[in-house]
């Protein structure tokens, strides 16, 4: 099933963790923690409408999947 958004990876990078958006060659930041990759890649989408956040795993595997806002199949109750 496609989502429409923004869809960014949390991936390995040297020595720490990169944010990257999919489609796009370049990186959106360099992190030295994957939990801080991860808190602005998760802002990114939501500030743009919502999407998917995706984290990897050091080899490259994906951890993780986190959809974001108004692409969110399974939205809370409210």
């Amino acid at each position: 099933m496609a989502r429409s958004g923004t869809n960014i990876h949390v991936v390995p990078r040297g020595n720490g963790w990169a944010i990257k958006q999919e489609k796009v060659s370049v990186d959106l930041g360099h992190f030295h923690r994957q939990a801080e990759a991860a808190k602005l890649a998760r802002s990114f989408v939501l500030v743009n409408g919502g999407g998917e956040v995706v984290i990897h795993r050091p080899n490259g595997e994906i951890r993780d999947k986190n959809t974001i806002g108004k692409s969110d199949p399974f939205p809370p109750r409210g």
